[in-house]
């Protein structure tokens, strides 16, 4: 199983709606590089749900649930989706900030610090044991 994060504005779609729908898909990005890491999920792989702008912090996770299709409702014809499930919200406490991620040091080559405006990415390894040494995942 590998990680991804992917960001949202909560006001857009946020954690607390995945909860309330069980299952979406996951769309709406614009990015070419984004677009190609979507179209890299498989199913059983995670995603991280990230609240952009105000929040700015890794709030609950994800499931891929179907196979990246090409988006057909994209006026551009660019743009692939995936179905994710939800499987778990934190609690404010756990929330895990871009703050606490930068103020660690560790992770200077991870996508979310070096290049913010990405709004889909790969989670690096070791990322991903600092998650779990955490409790988190």
């Amino acid at each position: 199983m590998r990680y991804f994060l992917a960001k949202t504005e909560p006001t857009t779609y946020s954690i607390n709606t995945l909860e309330e729908e069980k299952v979406t898909w996951w769309d709406g990005v614009h990015s070419h590089q984004a677009i190609n890491v979507i179209k890299s999920w498989e199913i059983g792989d995670r995603v991280l749900i990230y609240h952009s702008v105000k929040d700015m912090a890794i709030v609950g996770i994800s499931e891929v649930v179907s196979e990246p299709i090409k988006d057909p409702d994209d006026s551009r014809g660019i743009s692939w989706k995936a179905r994710v499930s939800f499987i778990t919200k934190f609690p404010k406490t756990h929330w895990i900030t871009l703050k606490e991620i930068k103020a660690s040091g560790l992770f200077a080559d991870f996508q979310l610090v070096k290049q913010s405006r990405l709004s889909t990415m790969a989670c690096p390894d070791n990322f991903i044991e600092w998650l779990a040494e955490k409790g988190i995942i």
